[in-house]
C-alpha cells in the first residue's frame, strides 16, 4: 500500500471560539497587521464583531476587505492583494463561505514573492512561502477552510484553479455559532455539497486511500443526520456542529481524494447561469450516481453501512438503498430538482455539456469514463 495524504496543521473546534480568536492566532505566530477577508454579507450580519473585537483588544492592527463576492474574479483577488499591500499586511484572516477563504488563500501566497497569479495556475506552481493565514468559514459545505485548492474566475463563463500545498492554512477555526443565522436553503446547498465531496472522495477513481475514505465515512455520517434538523431548526447548536465538522472532514478527504464528475457537470451551470455551486451540485447527484452504480455500487453499499442503513445480503440492494436515502434528503432539503427550476435554457444543454468535457482533472476521478453525449444525457435527465 502507498498513498500521500496531507492536510492543515491544526483544526480549532469551540463553539463561541471567534471571541478569542486572537488569543489562538498569537499562540502560533507573533504577526500583528492583519487583514481580514469576508465579503459585505457578512461584515452587514456582524459575524465579524467579535472577532474584530477580541483582536483589537489584543493590539493586532484590523484592516477588512468585504468585497469578496461568490465566484471571485481575478479583478477582485488583485484588489485584495494591492489593498494588503499598502496596509503592510504581515497575516491574512479569512472569514466567510469558500469564496472568502478561496481569496484569503491566495492574497497570503500572492503577498509573500514576486509571482504573479498567471504563474501559479495549476498543480504545484506556487514558489516559497506565504503569510500567516487563518480561516474561519461560515458555511458548511466547501471545505475550503482545508484544502490546498483555490477556484478563480477567469472570463464570463470561465474558472482556473490554484492547486500548492502552500494554500494550507496555519490555523481553521469551526466555530459553528457562526453559522446560526445561515438561511434554509443555504444551511441546504451547502450542505448537499459537503455531502457531495464525501461521496465522491470515497468513490474516486484515483488516490483513494484508507485515510480519505475514514473522512468521507464520518463526514458523510454526520452530514446526512444533521441536514434536515439543521435546515428545520437553524439554531440547533448540535446539528450545526455536526454539519460544520461534517464540512470538514469532508474537505479533507476530498483535498487528498478529489472530487469527479458531479462537480465536472455542476461547475458549468455556475459559469453559464450562476447557478450557486451546492445547488449545481444538488442537481447534478443524483443522475452522476445511478451512472456509475455499475462500477461503484460495492462502495455506495459502504456508504449506506456507513450512513445507518439496513445491512443487506444483495450489496447491488444495498447500494440501491443507499442511492434513494440520498435523493429523499435532497427531496426534503428543498433544493431545486430540475434545471428548468434554475432558468436552464433546454438549447443550453449541448454547450453545458461541451464544457463539462473541459473539467478533465475532475472527470479522469471518475469511476467511469464520461463522454460529451453522457453529459448531455445526464443533464437532459434532470432538466
Amino acid at each position: 500500500m502507498q498513498f500521500v495524504f496531507q492536510t492543515v496543521p491544526c483544526v480549532h473546534m469551540e463553539w463561541g471560539a471567534s471571541k478569542h480568536i486572537a488569543k489562538i492566532c498569537s499562540d502560533k505566530f507573533n504577526e500583528k497587521n492583519i487583514l481580514i477577508v469576508t465579503d459585505a454579507g457578512i461584515r452587514k450580519a456582524g459575524i465579524l464583531q467579535y472577532a474584530i473585537q477580541s483582536l483589537e483588544d489584543n493590539k493586532f492592527n484590523v484592516h477588512i476587505f468585504d468585497r469578496v463576492s461568490a465566484d471571485p474574479s481575478e479583478t477582485v483577488l488583485l484588489e485584495c492583494v494591492d489593498f494588503a499591500k499598502k496596509a503592510e499586511i504581515d497575516c491574512v484572516l479569512g472569514v466567510g463561505g469558500g469564496s472568502s477563504l478561496d481569496v484569503a488563500k491566495l492574497v497570503a501566497v500572492l503577498l509573500k514573492g514576486d509571482q504573479e497569479l498567471s504563474g501559479i495556475y495549476g498543480i504545484g506552481n506556487v514558489k516559497g512561502d506565504r503569510t500567516p493565514l487563518v480561516l474561519v468559514p461560515t458555511t458548511a459545505g466547501t471545505g475550503s477552510e482545508v484544502t490546498n485548492i483555490s477556484i478563480i474566475t477567469t472570463g464570463a463563463t470561465t474558472k482556473m484553479g490554484v492547486v500548492a500545498h502552500q494554500l494550507y492554512a496555519d490555523i481553521v477555526l469551526l466555530d459553528a455559532q457562526l453559522t446560526i443565522g445561515l438561511p434554509k436553503i443555504h444551511t441546504a446547498a451547502t450542505g448537499i455539497d459537503a455531502m457531495v465531496h464525501a461521496i465522491e472522495a470515497y468513490t474516486s477513481r484515483h488516490k483513494k486511500n484508507p485515510l480519505s475514505d475514514a473522512l468521507a465515512r464520518e463526514a458523510l455520517r454526520l452530514l446526512c443526520g444533521s441536514l434536515i434538523k439543521a435546515c428545520r431548526d437553524g439554531e440547533d447548536q448540535s446539528a450545526r456542529e455536526n454539519m460544520l465538522l461534517g464540512a470538514t472532514l469532508a474537505g479533507q478527504a476530498f483535498a487528498n481524494s478529489p472530487v469527479a464528475a458531479v462537480h465536472a457537470l455542476a461547475y458549468p451551470l455556475g459559469g453559464h447561469y450562476h447557478v450557486p455551486h451546492g445547488i449545481s451540485n444538488a442537481l447534478m447527484l443524483e443522475p452522476v450516481l445511478r451512472f456509475n452504480f455499475d462500477h461503484a455500487y460495492r462502495l455506495y453499499a459502504e456508504l449506506g453501512e456507513a450512513v445507518g442503513l439496513e445491512k443487506k445480503r444483495d450489496i447491488r440492494e444495498q447500494a440501491t438503498d443507499f442511492i434513494e436515502f440520498i435523493v429523499s434528503l435532497l427531496e426534503r432539503s428543498g433544493t431545486p430538482r430540475c434545471l428548468r427550476d434554475v432558468h436552464v435554457a433546454e438549447d443550453m444543454l449541448p454547450v453545458l455539456a461541451k464544457d463539462a468535457m473541459k473539467q478533465t482533472r475532475l472527470l479522469q476521478n471518475n469511476p467511469v469514463d464520461v463522454s460529451e453525449n453522457d453529459a448531455l444525457k445526464l443533464y437532459e435527465q434532470v432538466f
